[in-house]
């Protein structure tokens, strides 16, 4: 049977044992969380010949992609915009499967509309020739910048998605390797300053730039590389999963549950057990011990080392080190579903508000709760309808706030925040949205601490400026002990759904393979 001991161990089972489950004979795989990460981490491994635990702390797997459902509403907690469908498409893969039997995709247009504080909209989309004709319509002197911009895109692309995504960056040495293609590629500059040197009209700088907010990156300090977001887009396109992101979700348990790997909810770790130097398993808060020959944290990084593993056991990760890093911005998210229809109202809509720079500011720098705000909206029965009752929309509004270092106490400030983005709505897109609200769900930054085991509640983990990316940013073979792997928006390549699918990949190259332990324990 599998040990507490550092040292991987063959697993005896007896005979009626491996004929009911032939995976019961092979190392054990504990996976901490069950978002996009720990999920895509459960399948490749799985793929790997271990036998997989994913542990979750809800009651539901999906992380932030958890789904609320109440009053005949269907809510996806977080993740709504699908790029990259082939880092999907490689789990089914990987599982003999076809993505398709199981998951409806369809393409969303216009990828964005982006509604500025004045009225004006820009429908982006990954239309080429309708891009040039909006960057037209706002701005005839920038459509040669626009194109430069999209072929600066599509360069970084190739380098830090292509080839760079799923690179280990153990040593330093990966990232002095790679130094050179960054600085021609002026990854130096920050994605803001890199769509300036293209294009002049101040409107079109926030279109090339707002994207980099739902990977949690200020624009004016996030490192260039995320501008390949932009030919990311054009080359897979955006899109969204018939059933919502939770069908995404379901569709991957079933694979690691068909692999012979289970998925347990309602299952909180409260600790990353360590012998020897290396992670042996895990203690839940309920006192079980699981062992494991592989423990992979899924769990938000900085969560995992400050909580999750022993100060003793930590000498680049320390309290201090955490706690001095830079964090991504928060989220305000309302959940609302109404009695009527808003056909006018494209899928995703950006809604922008008075101030730019300064309300980033007010919100990465400042950790200040600004009284003005910008928006994004999504409304999924654009796409799929029954997402809501007959002749109801389904909504939720997100809103960039400070994480929880700004000392805002939202269990009082939720609801007055909460009508100030009702009021907003209902002057621009929404006409009177107060009389058509027939339930509602709230999620804070304090909730993203206390429920997702955010450290100060920050949405995205890590700040994705320079100095915390690829080697700098926790590895995803974990420093400190052997046989600890991270995966998530915490850890490389970043945040977003490419990104934590991308981590995962990862994974295939410093997880050896599970033959490869059995034949170490043999030797020994």
């Amino acid at each position: 049977m599998l040990t507490l001991s550092g040292a991987p161990v063959a697993t005896v089972a007896p005979p009626h044992a491996t004929r009911l489950n032939p995976r019961a004979a092979c190392p054990h795989a504990v996976v901490i969380g069950s978002g996009f990460g720990g999920l895509a981490a459960a399948v490749r491994l799985g793929a790997r010949g271990y036998r997989v635990t994913v542990l979750e702390k809800l009651d539901a797997p999906g992380g932030r992609a958890y789904v609320y459902r109440q009053d005949g509403f269907t809510f996806d907690a977080g993740p709504t915009v699908i790029t990259a469908p082939f880092l999907l498409e490689e789990l089914w893969d990987l599982c003999g499967k076809r993505f398709t039997d199981d998951i409806d995709l369809r393409p969303v247009w216009p990828y964005y509309r982006v509604r500025f504080d004045n009225g004006e909209v820009f429908d982006y989309s990954g239309d080429a020739g309708a891009m040039r004709a909006e960057v037209a319509r706002f701005s005839p002197a920038d459509v040669a910048g626009y194109e430069a911009f999209l072929k600066a895109s599509e360069a970084i692309y190739k380098v830090g998605f292509e080839q760079l995504g799923d690179l280990p960056f153990d040593s330093w040495t990966d990232m002095a390797r790679v130094l050179p293609a960054l600085v021609k590629l002026e990854g130096y500059r920050t994605v803001y300053s890199l769509a300036c040197k293209h294009v002049q009209d101040p409107r079109l700088r926030v279109v090339l730039t707002f994207q980099s907010l739902l990977v949690g990156g200020n624009p004016f300090a996030t490192t260039s590389v995320y501008c390949l977001i932009a030919f990311l887009e054009r080359r897979w396109g955006v899109h969204f999963a018939m059933g919502g992101t939770g069908s995404l979700v379901k569709g991957i348990v079933g694979l690691i549950e068909g692999q012979g790997g289970s998925v347990r909810c309602n299952q909180a770790v409260a600790e990353i057990t360590v012998k020897n130097g290396a992670a042996n398993g895990v203690r839940l808060h309920s006192g079980e011990i699981i062992a494991a020959d592989v423990v992979v944290s899924n769990a938000d990084s900085a969560w995992t080392y400050k909580h999750l593993l022993a100060p003793e056991h930590r000498k680049r990760w320390t309290d201090r080190r955490i706690e001095k890093a830079r964090y991504s911005m928060s989220l305000f998210v309302w959940y609302f579903g109404t009695r009527r229809q808003y056909d006018d109202v494209a899928h995703h809509t950006i809604l922008l508000g008075p101030r730019y720079r300064e309300l980033l500011t007010d919100i990465f720098d400042r950790k200040l709760l600004a009284d003005d705000f910008s928006l994004y909206l999504h409304r999924p029965t654009a796409t799929d309808p029954a997402l809501a009752p007959p002749g109801c929309d389904t909504f939720y509004v997100l809103s960039p706030v400070p994480h929880l270092e700004s000392g805002t106490d939202w269990r009082a400030t939720a609801e007055p925040y909460r009508l100030k983005l009702q009021q907003r709505l209902q002057e621009t897109i929404l006409p009177g949205l107060a009389d058509e609200i027939v339930t509602s769900h709230l999620l804070t930054p304090q909730d993203f601490q206390d429920r997702l085991s955010s450290f100060r509640g920050a949405a995205f983990g890590l700040e994705p400026v320079l100095t915390q990316s690829a080697w700098f940013r926790p590895h995803n073979r974990s420093e400190e002990v052997d046989r600890l792997y991270l995966v998530g928006a915490g850890t490389h390549p970043g945040a977003g759904l490419p990104g934590v699918l991308s981590s995962a990949r990862v994974l295939d190259t410093v997880v050896p393979h599970a033959d490869t332990l059995i034949t170490r324990s043999a030797a020994a």
